[in-house]
């Protein structure tokens, strides 16, 4: 760690490090350096994203648009550089190593706690969106491809029943049905983006509630983090990820289905919060389709984790038995409600927009 450490620029001298946080992919160090300044440094999981470089490469182009937009300094991730100038270091084994500095004074929030503070995490996308608005999308690489080509996933799902490799498929039936019978829909938006009818973005891809930094004591959304799936793709992506995470009543992987609802006041949160920073920037077609990214990225993720359950839970980490079912569970269950909420979803939509408006000619 002393000839990794060593490749960084950073103020002083590093003095400690140590494991920090809890996420899954890469491996995170907490280091302090003996002028009392902290860092993030961490090692990219290359097994998960086969192209560190490109990767990285991505990372440097957003962030410093970002910095141009933004020069607070807790409010964009800056990249901290190696001696040798670049910002990623490659070690022996190949793998590569990046350092931020850490942003002090924040918390992150892995469930939704108050409609206050999931507005928050909207106005923090919904400002990442602002600010990339500008940004050539299309000089970005696909760090996975076709991360979210829902028909790409209806494909395997389709394998996946027809293998049966661990002849789960009879007992999931209602599962495989409801799936089914949202085939047709999974299009909408890839077709529409093919058509030029939506534009290609700069999005983060993972915009769930806890890639959001806020400010310990006044709870406001500081910085979005966690860049690594940053790529070209759908604005209404990435608002219905946040949406299918945050705007319900339970859990991902709650069991009781009883306590899975979709919830319409996290959802006019969120929507009244994305809007007020990045109204402007969408196109109006993207505004129509932003209730489609809701469902879509839910049924998405519905029919990832059936996939993952009828293939033996290979792709997705499992804490128990049928873990990958329940978490299927609950995304078509809130699928199933958005249906029946349709026209409301869209009718907060339409009314944020007004609002919008209402406001600007009465300035």
């Amino acid at each position: 760690m002393t000839e990794i450490l060593s490749q960084f620029r950073f103020h002083g001298k590093p003095v400690s490090h140590e494991r920090y946080g809890n996420g899954h992919i890469n491996i995170t160090y907490l280091v302090v350096d003996d002028t009392d300044r902290k860092y993030i440094l961490q090692s990219i999981n290359n097994n998960v994203f086969r192209a560190p470089e490109v990767l990285m490469k991505n990372m440097v182009a957003v962030t410093t648009h970002l910095r141009h937009k933004n020069q607070q300094e807790r409010e964009v991730l800056s990249l901290i550089p190696t001696v040798s100038g670049a910002y990623w270091y490659v070690d022996a084994t190949q793998q590569f190593w990046r350092a931020f500095p850490f942003i002090t004074d924040t918390i992150s929030l892995d469930l939704v706690e108050t409609p206050a503070d999931f507005r928050e995490s909207a106005i923090a996308f919904g400002t990442f969106q602002k600010y990339l608005a500008d940004f050539p999308a299309h000089t970005l690489a696909e760090t996975i491809p076709h991360f979210h080509d829902t028909p790409k996933r209806y494909e395997a799902l389709q394998q996946a029943i027809d293998a049966d490799v661990c002849g789960r498929a009879q007992q999931v039936a209602n599962e495989i049905a409801f799936a089914l019978s949202q085939r047709a829909y999974a299009s909408t938006l890839v077709d529409l983006q093919k058509e030029g009818q939506l534009p290609l973005r700069v999005t983060h891809n993972d915009t769930k509630l806890n890639n959001v930094l806020f400010d310990r004591a006044t709870r406001k959304a500081l910085c979005v983090v966690d860049l690594d799936t940053v790529m070209p793709g759908l604005s209404a992506n990435d608002f219905g990820d946040s949406i299918r995470f945050g705007a319900t009543t339970a859990a991902e992987d709650e069991q009781d289905l009883d306590k899975v609802n979709f919830s319409l006041p996290l959802y006019e949160a969120y929507v009244e919060g994305f809007l007020s920073v990045c109204g402007d920037s969408l196109t109006d077609c993207e505004i129509a389709h932003l209730r489609d990214g809701a469902k879509m990225m839910t049924l998405e993720c519905g029919v990832r984790f059936l996939t993952d359950y009828l293939s033996g839970d290979t792709y997705f980490h499992i804490h128990r038995e049928g873990h990958n079912l329940d978490r299927c569970r609950t995304q078509f269950k809130l699928v199933a409600q958005m249906d029946t909420l349709w026209a409301t979803m869209q009718q907060i939509i339409d009314d944020c927009m007004a609002q919008r408006k209402t406001g600007r000619a009465s300035t």
